[in-house]
């Protein structure tokens, strides 16, 4: 039998931020839909690192950037292997993905909809998860698996409204001010090419890997 209560709080006490589940039938690729429910990793940044990368990107953020990939990653490899030797499949999704074609900028899953699914928070103008509690400052990895999960909360409402901070200080021009809806082309809102492009002035910084602006900036969790 699968310890899920056992296997959160290791998580929580290790430094995880939050733990969501989530049913996402109908939003995964065809590839993936024997895996229907997903297992949501939190990782809050830390406020004095991420401060300063309001007027734009250090090396200490990028430092720690890494550092939460990677420790996200290590927990998503620990919960699979768990709830494969307990006889359910389960595929842990890398914090930072891409696949290919890269100009398409998009990864095997995107976190945000196992986040949104299990009520961690919303889709912001920004393009980025906003949670109540953090904002965007957190990074986020995914599990997804057979194995039946009580999904947590409803759905956060939006809670963007008509602030337009992430749009008025993206150096970039990516950022429509347009609150996200379902279903909605992800162009529509932002630009992702304009993003990568304009991060990657930043060579000084992990050879441009790195932003973080608008996240930054955002007032939602604000410390």
């Amino acid at each position: 039998m699968f310890d899920l209560d056992g296997l959160v709080r290791q998580m929580e006490e290790d430094g995880m931020a939050a733990v969501g589940f989530s049913r996402l039938d109908g939003r995964l690729p065809s590839s993936l839909a024997h895996l229907p429910y997903g297992i949501t990793l939190v990782f809050a940044l830390s406020s004095p690192i991420v401060a300063p990368v309001a007027d734009g990107p250090t090396y200490p953020y990028f430092q720690h950037y890494r550092a939460a990939n990677a420790f996200l990653d290590s927990w998503t490899l620990r919960a699979a292997a768990r709830l494969e030797r307990t006889g359910y499949q389960a595929m842990p999704i890398a914090a930072s993905q891409s696949i290919p074609p890269r100009e398409e900028y998009r990864g095997l899953f995107p976190h945000k909809t196992a986040a949104v699914a299990a009520g961690l928070g919303w889709i912001g103008k920004s393009a980025l998860l906003i949670t109540p509690q953090w904002g965007p400052r957190v990074r986020l990895a995914t599990v997804l698996t057979d194995c039946p999960l009580p999904v947590t909360e409803p759905p956060v409402y939006p809670g963007c409204g008509a602030c337009t901070v992430c749009q008025d200080c993206c150096p970039a021009g990516a950022i429509a001010g347009v609150s996200f809806r379902p279903g909605m082309d992800r162009e529509s809102y932002y630009d992702p090419d304009k993003c990568s492009k304009h991060m990657k002035t930043y060579q000084h910084i992990g050879r441009g890997a790195v932003c973080g602006i608008c996240m930054a900036n955002c007032p939602v969790g604000k410390r």
